[in-house]
Protein backbone atom coordinates (compact mmCIF):
# COMPACT_ATOMS: atom_id res chain seq x y z
CA UNK A 1 0.00 0.00 0.00
CA UNK A 2 2.78 2.34 0.54
CA UNK A 3 3.98 1.87 -3.16
CA UNK A 4 0.46 2.95 -4.26
CA UNK A 5 0.74 6.00 -1.95
CA UNK A 6 4.24 7.02 -3.18
CA UNK A 7 3.19 6.26 -6.35
CA UNK A 8 -0.15 8.56 -6.39
CA UNK A 9 1.77 11.42 -4.37
CA UNK A 10 4.19 11.35 -7.50
CA UNK A 11 2.24 10.80 -10.44
CA UNK A 12 -0.04 13.73 -8.99
CA UNK A 13 2.34 16.09 -8.38
CA UNK A 14 3.65 15.52 -11.79
CA UNK A 15 0.67 16.24 -12.94
CA UNK A 16 0.27 19.52 -11.47
CA UNK A 17 -1.54 19.68 -8.72
CA UNK A 18 -1.02 20.86 -5.09
CA UNK A 19 -0.25 19.20 -2.29
CA UNK A 20 -3.27 20.60 -0.30
CA UNK A 21 -5.38 19.52 -2.93
CA UNK A 22 -3.54 15.98 -2.52
CA UNK A 23 -3.50 15.98 0.54
CA UNK A 24 -7.29 16.89 0.92
CA UNK A 25 -7.83 13.50 -1.52
CA UNK A 26 -5.93 11.33 0.48
CA UNK A 27 -7.63 12.59 3.43
CA UNK A 28 -11.13 11.66 1.77
CA UNK A 29 -10.07 8.02 0.98
CA UNK A 30 -9.24 7.31 4.40
CA UNK A 31 -5.34 7.98 4.67
CA UNK A 32 -4.66 8.69 8.37
CA UNK A 33 -2.48 12.15 8.05
CA UNK A 34 0.90 10.85 9.87
CA UNK A 35 0.65 8.48 6.60
CA UNK A 36 -0.16 11.94 4.32
CA UNK A 37 2.31 13.76 5.57
CA UNK A 38 5.19 10.93 5.09
CA UNK A 39 3.86 10.22 1.96
CA UNK A 40 4.12 14.05 0.75
CA UNK A 41 7.39 14.36 2.44
CA UNK A 42 8.82 11.65 0.47
CA UNK A 43 8.83 13.99 -2.65
CA UNK A 44 10.62 17.63 -3.07
CA UNK A 45 9.80 20.80 -4.85
CA UNK A 46 11.50 20.06 -8.63
CA UNK A 47 12.14 22.71 -11.57
CA UNK A 48 9.84 23.49 -14.37
CA UNK A 49 9.77 20.67 -16.74
CA UNK A 50 11.69 17.86 -14.24
CA UNK A 51 9.13 15.28 -12.57
CA UNK A 52 9.38 15.16 -8.80
CA UNK A 53 12.40 14.58 -7.39
CA UNK A 54 12.07 12.00 -3.97
CA UNK A 55 14.10 13.08 -1.04
CA UNK A 56 16.14 10.52 0.50
CA UNK A 57 14.10 7.29 2.52
CA UNK A 58 15.40 5.31 5.07
CA UNK A 59 17.45 1.88 4.24
CA UNK A 60 17.24 -1.79 5.20
CA UNK A 61 20.30 -4.42 4.47
CA UNK A 62 21.20 -7.73 5.39
CA UNK A 63 24.81 -6.28 5.42
CA UNK A 64 23.55 -3.71 7.42
CA UNK A 65 22.34 -5.77 10.11
CA UNK A 66 25.69 -8.03 10.70
CA UNK A 67 28.21 -5.30 11.27
CA UNK A 68 25.06 -3.07 13.03
CA UNK A 69 24.24 -5.96 15.17
CA UNK A 70 27.76 -7.04 15.88
CA UNK A 71 28.88 -3.45 16.99
CA UNK A 72 25.43 -3.47 19.32
CA UNK A 73 26.66 -6.93 20.92
CA UNK A 74 29.77 -6.30 21.12
CA UNK A 75 28.82 -2.68 23.27
CA UNK A 76 26.39 -4.52 25.14
CA UNK A 77 29.21 -7.24 26.44
CA UNK A 78 31.60 -4.87 27.18
CA UNK A 79 29.15 -2.71 29.51
CA UNK A 80 28.30 -5.32 31.02
CA UNK A 81 31.83 -6.93 32.06
CA UNK A 82 33.53 -3.75 32.58
CA UNK A 83 30.79 -3.33 35.50
CA UNK A 84 31.87 -6.51 36.54
CA UNK A 85 35.18 -5.77 36.66
CA UNK A 86 34.69 -2.89 38.21
CA UNK A 87 32.24 -4.85 40.92
CA UNK A 88 35.38 -6.95 41.61
CA UNK A 89 37.84 -4.46 42.55
CA UNK A 90 35.67 -2.44 44.28
CA UNK A 91 34.73 -5.62 46.31
CA UNK A 92 38.59 -6.32 46.70
CA UNK A 93 39.34 -2.47 48.07
CA UNK A 94 36.29 -2.64 50.13
CA UNK A 95 35.65 -6.33 51.57
CA UNK A 96 32.63 -7.39 53.26
CA UNK A 97 32.20 -10.37 55.62
CA UNK A 98 28.97 -11.36 54.04
CA UNK A 99 31.43 -12.67 50.69
CA UNK A 100 30.99 -16.26 50.36
CA UNK A 101 34.01 -16.29 47.82
CA UNK A 102 36.11 -13.69 46.75
CA UNK A 103 35.52 -11.78 43.15
CA UNK A 104 38.76 -13.58 41.26
CA UNK A 105 36.92 -15.76 38.90
CA UNK A 106 34.55 -12.99 37.84
CA UNK A 107 37.08 -10.65 37.25
CA UNK A 108 39.08 -13.36 34.76
CA UNK A 109 36.51 -13.94 33.44
CA UNK A 110 35.14 -9.96 32.48
CA UNK A 111 39.02 -9.55 31.44
CA UNK A 112 38.69 -11.89 29.22
CA UNK A 113 35.57 -11.06 27.47
CA UNK A 114 37.08 -7.58 27.22
CA UNK A 115 40.17 -8.97 25.52
CA UNK A 116 38.00 -10.85 23.14
CA UNK A 117 35.35 -8.24 22.18
CA UNK A 118 37.12 -4.81 22.91
CA UNK A 119 38.97 -5.28 19.34
CA UNK A 120 35.86 -6.43 17.29
CA UNK A 121 34.25 -3.24 18.69
CA UNK A 122 37.05 -0.66 17.87
CA UNK A 123 37.21 -2.19 14.73
CA UNK A 124 33.68 -1.93 13.38
CA UNK A 125 33.10 1.46 15.53
CA UNK A 126 36.13 2.49 12.97
CA UNK A 127 34.58 0.65 9.90
CA UNK A 128 31.37 2.52 10.26
CA UNK A 129 33.02 6.23 11.11
CA UNK A 130 34.82 5.90 7.93
CA UNK A 131 31.91 4.70 5.86
CA UNK A 132 29.44 7.63 7.48
CA UNK A 133 32.54 10.04 6.93
CA UNK A 134 32.40 8.57 3.06
CA UNK A 135 29.05 8.62 2.27
CA UNK A 136 26.36 10.38 4.54
CA UNK A 137 23.79 8.38 3.25
CA UNK A 138 25.05 5.51 5.66
CA UNK A 139 23.34 7.21 8.72
CA UNK A 140 20.25 6.71 7.12
CA UNK A 141 20.26 2.75 7.86
CA UNK A 142 17.14 1.87 9.39
CA UNK A 143 19.04 -0.71 11.21
CA UNK A 144 21.43 1.90 12.50
CA UNK A 145 17.69 3.32 14.28
CA UNK A 146 16.44 0.09 15.41
CA UNK A 147 20.16 -1.15 17.66
CA UNK A 148 20.23 2.41 19.09
CA UNK A 149 16.66 2.92 19.82
CA UNK A 150 17.44 -0.55 21.73
CA UNK A 151 20.77 0.20 23.37
CA UNK A 152 18.86 3.92 24.37
CA UNK A 153 15.86 1.53 25.51
CA UNK A 154 18.33 -0.48 27.97
CA UNK A 155 20.81 2.03 29.47
CA UNK A 156 17.70 4.14 30.29
CA UNK A 157 16.26 0.76 32.14
CA UNK A 158 19.21 0.57 33.65
CA UNK A 159 19.78 4.16 34.89
CA UNK A 160 15.89 3.90 36.18
CA UNK A 161 17.09 0.47 38.12
CA UNK A 162 20.11 2.19 39.37
CA UNK A 163 18.59 5.18 40.77
CA UNK A 164 15.50 2.90 42.64
CA UNK A 165 18.19 0.47 43.98
CA UNK A 166 20.22 3.85 45.63
CA UNK A 167 17.16 5.36 46.57
CA UNK A 168 16.02 2.61 48.55
CA UNK A 169 19.07 1.55 50.15
CA UNK A 170 18.97 5.21 51.37
CA UNK A 171 15.94 4.58 52.75
CA UNK A 172 16.40 1.65 54.75
CA UNK A 173 19.92 2.66 55.54
CA UNK A 174 22.11 0.51 53.82
CA UNK A 175 23.73 2.73 52.01
CA UNK A 176 27.58 1.87 52.29
CA UNK A 177 30.55 3.04 50.11
CA UNK A 178 30.87 0.31 48.86
CA UNK A 179 27.41 0.34 47.25
CA UNK A 180 27.29 3.70 46.56
CA UNK A 181 30.48 3.18 43.90
CA UNK A 182 28.97 0.67 42.27
CA UNK A 183 25.74 2.57 41.81
CA UNK A 184 27.56 5.28 40.24
CA UNK A 185 30.00 2.88 38.04
CA UNK A 186 26.16 1.59 36.85
CA UNK A 187 25.51 5.47 36.06
CA UNK A 188 28.67 6.10 34.24
CA UNK A 189 28.66 3.12 32.33
CA UNK A 190 24.77 3.68 31.25
CA UNK A 191 25.21 7.78 30.60
CA UNK A 192 28.61 6.28 28.10
CA UNK A 193 26.07 4.43 25.79
CA UNK A 194 23.16 6.99 26.10
CA UNK A 195 26.08 9.26 24.67
CA UNK A 196 27.07 7.16 22.02
CA UNK A 197 24.21 5.96 20.44
CA UNK A 198 22.17 9.08 21.18
CA UNK A 199 23.34 11.16 17.79
CA UNK A 200 22.72 7.58 15.76
CA UNK A 201 18.42 8.32 16.16
CA UNK A 202 19.15 11.95 14.09
CA UNK A 203 20.27 9.91 11.27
Amino acid sequence: MADHLARFVRQSLQAGQSRDAIARALSDAGWSGAEIRDALDGWGDSAAGLPPVPRPRATVSARDAVIYGLLFVSLVILSWHIVQLGFGVIESLLPDLDDSMPPVGRMRWAIAALLAFLPVFVLLDRRVARASGADPGQRRSLVRRWFASAALLISALALLGDLVATLYAALTGDMTLRFALKALLVAVMGGLVLAYYCGDLDG
